[in-house]
């Protein structure tokens, strides 16, 4: 707007000039009057090319110059003339230059021929880059440029052994072949995020010695109806003029999703993408050596057509690492930082129950920041630790300023998590107790350390789970005979605990082995969109209310029991953290003695 108002005033005041010189312009009726009062004292005549015309230059008596543009300048000429005392010079016609007449209007031409061929070769490139919209995204690494590798992918040793068929059949299909054996058209991996899929797919690729086309579920579903399929159609076109190779489709479940639960019916772009990937898995030979792997940690809502045998012949379940796997995951990652003395993977894979190599890795790496921040060129075990913290929990905000009375208030309510944590078996022991409030909201934390690997809950750990979820508003309301809000999240984690067991786990006396699960955790519109919220009536729906309710007022009596029982420890672990603001396990078991 501001230009455009400047650019207005400049025009509005170059007009105005423009009028003024108009209306000041020296006319030749002046010229005549100036001659006749012998106001002139000299004139120089300037033919133009277009003859008679010209200009005449005019210098009076008074200094003044003037400019005179005259249709004759013979006439001019004869009347000049006639004035003696009036010095009077004839300046030569000017000739055009060589230049001008010949070189000039060549120039201009090649320019202008230039800028056409440049100005198609534009167009050109925009409908080539419109033509090449439905081309597929996938991103070939060849096998000089693929260099992982199965021993760069640390904690996975039976889904390696399962891939392993498919790295032979790649470098020797004959003698499957030979034998009538059909080698998987899909191996489709699954597996929560971090567990190292994409990694793994790389590494197929990399052991073989393949070309590896790499892609996300996304890149094909665009606004524009039908570009997916497309996509899809030149990606297998690319593949099969490679072969063998690997196709592998990253977040499969952002176009492989179940047919029906959009508005869209048929029509719905990400329907078509997936109807062209269904027929083009069906497409190739069995053994063509075009190999599609896929990975997602969404198995559930995929749809069934494409997990049939003859699309995804083998499901390849990556989970999280155990002990043996993590450790490894730690060697592979720490070969590049340098540890001091202290430092024990060992005692770090022990401690990780439930990380993923990506959680390893980012453990690993905060620990390396920690370092470098302090000016050190070593890991310690305390950057670990630290990092574990942080990893776990959120960054501690030590600048917060917290009055007294909620510095207390939160001791006591983290001493109650901490002892029962160390009293009941199955949830302990505590790893650290801190009162400083953590980037995630809370005002404190307790951080147990889960010392083994478990597949499944029994009915009495999840019971210890919810006391042990109670034990900070036990304590509160031993210690100040009030409660406060800080325990709002400790109540939903318990709830929901309690909830599973009576609908989901069938741990309920009253609703037997009944499952009363609705689904409510699925994310999207569900498989039918006019499906009932819940299969039960309100007298099942009174029952579930009131196993919850049982359960937490059982587990919250024996919280505040146990808590009674070592009312000695609940003091001095609240004393010992307004003093210290944050215990170890080793100070935190020491007041038991």
């Amino acid at each position: 707007m501001l230009l455009l108002c400047a650019v207005f005033m400049i025009g509005a005041y170059w007009f105005m000039n423009q009028a003024e010189k108009q209306e000041k312009a020296y006319t030749y009726r002046e010229f005549q009057e100036d001659l006749q009062d012998n106001n002139i004292k000299k004139v120089e005549v300037k033919p133009d090319k277009v003859a008679p015309n010209g200009t005449l230059r005019i210098e009076k008596n008074n200094g003044v110059l003037e400019e005179l543009y005259v249709t004759d300048v013979n006439e001019a000429q004869e009347l000049l003339s006639s004035y003696d005392e009036v010095i009077c010079y004839v300046d030569s016609v000017p000739q055009e230059s060589w230049f001008a007449t010949t070189m000039l209007p060549t120039l201009l031409m090649i320019g202008a021929l230039v800028l056409l061929v440049m100005m198609m070769n534009r167009q050109g490139g925009a409908n080539a880059k419109a033509m090449n919209f439905g081309k597929s995204r996938a991103k070939m690494s060849t096998e000089a440029e693929n260099k992982v590798k199965f021993n760069q992918v640390a904690g996975l040793k039976e889904e390696k052994e399962e891939l392993e068929e498919i790295v032979d059949f790649l470098k020797a299909p004959r003698k499957y072949i030979q034998v009538g054996a059909r080698i998987p058209k899909g191996v489709l991996l699954e597996g929560p995020p971090g567990t190292g899929k994409t990694l793994l797919a790389r590494a197929v690729a990399g052991e073989a010695g393949v070309p590896f086309f790499t892609i996300s579920g996304s890149d094909f579903v665009e606004m524009f109806v039908g570009v997916g399929a497309s996509r899809v159609r030149d990606l297998f076109e690319d593949a099969k003029h490679n072969s063998p190779c690997i196709v592998f489709i990253d977040e499969i479940d952002a176009v492989a999703r179940r047919r029906g639960t959009g508005m869209g019916g048929g029509h719905d772009e990400r329907e078509q993408t997936l109807n062209q990937l269904l027929v083009e898995m069906d497409g190739f030979g069995p053994n063509e050596g075009i190999i599609v792997m896929a990975a997602t940690n969404r198995v559930d809502i995929l749809d069934p057509a494409i997990l049939r045998p003859g699309r995804f012949d083998r499901k390849v379940v990556v989970g999280r690492p155990d002990v043996q796997g993590r450790l490894e995951i730690l060697q592979v990652h720490a070969k590049g930082k340098p540890l001091a003395e202290d430092v024990d993977l060992q005692q770090i894979a022990q401690t990780t129950a439930g990380f993923t190599g990506a959680d390893l890795e980012n453990l690993l790496n905060e620990a390396a920041i920690t370092a470098a921040k302090e000016g050190r060129v070593y890991l310690q075990q305390a950057d670990i630790r630290h990092a574990f913290v942080k990893v776990g929990i959120g960054a501690e905000k030590k600048s917060r300023i917290i009055s007294d009375k909620e510095k207390r208030i939160t001791a006591f309510h983290e001493s109650g998590h901490a002892i029962l944590f160390h009293v009941l078996p199955d949830v302990g022991p505590v790893y650290s107790v801190s009162i400083i409030p953590t980037g995630s909201g809370a005002a404190g934390y307790t951080m147990p350390l889960p010392e083994k690997d478990e597949m499944f809950n029994t009915r009495g750990q999840m019971l210890q789970d919810i006391t042990v979820s109670l034990g900070g508003r036990a304590a509160e309301e031993m210690v100040f005979d009030d409660i406060t809000t800080g325990a709002s999240q400790d109540i939903k984690q318990a709830t929901a605990y309690a909830r599973s067991m009576v609908t989901k786990f069938g741990m309920s006396e009253a609703l037997g082995l009944v499952n009363y699960d609705n689904d409510s955790d699925e994310v999207f519109l569900g498989r039918d969109l006019a499906h009932s919220s819940r299969a039960y009536g309100e007298q099942i729906a009174s029952t579930i209310d009131s196993e919850v309710k049982r359960i937490i007022d059982e587990c919250y009596a024996r919280a505040k029991q146990i808590i009674k029982e070592h009312e000695d420890v609940l003091n001095a672990c609240a004393e010992l953290l307004l003093q210290k603001e944050k215990i170890t396990r080793e100070e935190f078991e020491a007041l038991f003695d």
